[in-house]
């Protein structure tokens, strides 16, 4: 069994202790927002931050994690508005989605223990590879995540996604009535 500390609670992993990381937050706990990549820590896909580094969830095993603090994207900040988050959404430094979980854990590492990071320091940190292209807006984004951890800039919280639950169950008997949707029924 394997003890850490996972998004700030104690929890025990019943698994092998040689399985990944990776494997015992999506499939244990349930914890999606690290992705699979490449399986090879090439892509950088499943970045966590472990005790305040950003590692490659996928390269370490539970057995390896006892007794250290993990932290997911789930609990960056529970409503996005943690300034790297707010950050990538502002620059447009997102487009399918895919590898910005863990290029948001990496930036955040970095920005814990450097929070004026020059394009090579930022480049530097993050090693993920991102298929849409978007390392010019990346590397905009934490710099501007920086100036609002430095309390020099300031960034205007993004709406949350999606539509409200309720909303949603309203609209599932128009369409299965054969009419559109309108969220106002």
């Amino acid at each position: 069994m394997s003890r850490f500390t996972l998004n700030d609670r104690p929890v025990a992993f019943r698994m092998d202790p040689q399985t990944p990381l990776l494997w015992g937050l999506r499939n244990a706990a349930n914890l999606t927002g690290t992705k699979f990549g490449c399986g090879q820590g090439d892509c950088g896909a499943c970045m966590v931050i472990v005790d305040g580094e950003a590692i490659r969830s996928c390269l370490v095993s539970l057995g390896e994690i006892e007794g250290r603090s993990v932290t997911t994207i789930e609990a960056l900040s529970r409503d996005r508005s943690h300034p790297v988050q707010q950050a990538f959404v502002a620059e447009g430094a997102i487009q399918c989605g895919y590898c910005t979980p863990g290029m948001i854990m990496a930036a955040a590492a970095l920005l814990a223990r450097n929070a004026d990071p020059s394009a090579q320091d930022i480049v530097g940190a993050l090693p993920n590879l991102c298929r849409c292209g978007v390392y010019p807006r990346v590397v905009r984004a934490v710099q501007r995540a920086g100036r609002v951890m430095r309390g020099e800039e300031r960034i205007a919280a993004a709406p949350a996604p999606g539509i409200r639950p309720e909303d949603a169950a309203r609209s599932v008997p128009a369409m299965q009535a054969g009419r559109s949707p309108d969220i106002r029924e």
